[in-house]
């Protein structure tokens, strides 16, 4: 049946119709720009006249795109992967054993929870360099490696499983690691995968530790290309237009095919 319209719901569609252009319209403002020539880059024209390739072959050509691209890729995934398993190997411990410290080790996580990343960007820095891991990949993703956010949200997923399945596998003489991955994490993959597209996106905006310890662009994710490139190329919009939109382009896509699921996990999260 089709649902009637609640002429008292009007004025809030409206509203909600013209906040989406406010979001979209930044979007559509560099895919636009990213398509025109030098010399409609700086009207105020919505639409391109004569549309041109150029800015993406001169982009390509200043860096490395795609390189930077799967970088960034690379770090994302690395993000949500190891704070995932690091977040489900703590939370089963915490959740599977009774032993003395772990209510102090509670308290610990939650006010480390609090600690700002940038509080502890120093002494972070100093081991990077200590480790010679400056200008690597590894040494941008090394500290994300274990996430207090992370298993302080699984825990909850744990804490509220069943004991009685638990108790019935150890009775049958399933392994902890059976337990773990045969019986647990099937039954809350839900919360694993909304949790783990949240990481991803974090991962993907990293930009700030990644500039400080990676001066180097060949392991660098495309924030610090885009950076470096407005530095080389100073006003050239169009062509910082299109590499814009090209290291934009693997996150909308992701955006597009997992919709339902990122704003599950964004509402979900973010109650909590």
């Amino acid at each position: 049946m089709q649902r009637k319209l609640n002429p008292a719901n009007i004025p809030r569609h409206v509203v909600l119709i013209i906040l989406c252009l406010f979001a979209v319209f930044p979007i559509y403002w560099m895919v636009v720009s990213s398509f025109k020539p030098l010399s409609e880059i700086l009207n105020s024209s919505l639409m391109v006249s004569k549309p041109t390739l150029s800015n993406y072959i001169e982009a390509a050509a200043t860096i490395k795109i795609l390189r930077l691209t799967l970088n960034t890729l690379l770090i994302a995934v690395s993000h949500a992967v190891f704070q995932l398993l690091t977040a489900v190997m703590a939370s089963y411990a915490l959740t599977r054993w009774e032993f003395k410290g772990r209510g102090l080790i509670m308290i610990i996580l939650s006010l480390t929870w609090l600690v700002p990343f940038q509080a502890i960007m120093i002494p972070n820095y100093v081991t990077i360099a200590a480790m010679n891991l400056r200008n690597t990949i590894v040494g941008v993703v090394l500290p994300f490696t274990a996430s207090a956010f992370a298993i302080l949200s699984i825990y909850q997923a744990f804490r509220s499983f069943p004991k009685a399945l638990i108790e019935a596998a150890v009775l049958d003489g399933i392994s902890e690691p059976g337990i773990l991955f045969r019986i647990i994490i099937p039954n809350i993959k839900a919360t694993l995968v909304s949790l783990g597209i949240l990481l991803f996106i974090n991962g993907w905006n990293e930009y700030i530790w990644a500039l400080l310890v990676n001066a180097n662009l060949d392991q660098a994710p495309i924030q610090i290309g885009l950076q470096s490139f407005l530095a080389l190329e100073g006003n050239a919009w169009g062509p910082l237009m299109a590499a814009a939109t090209l290291s934009s382009l693997p996150i909308l896509v992701l955006y597009i095919v997992l919709q339902k699921q990122i704003i599950n996990s964004f509402v979900k999260w973010g109650i909590k």
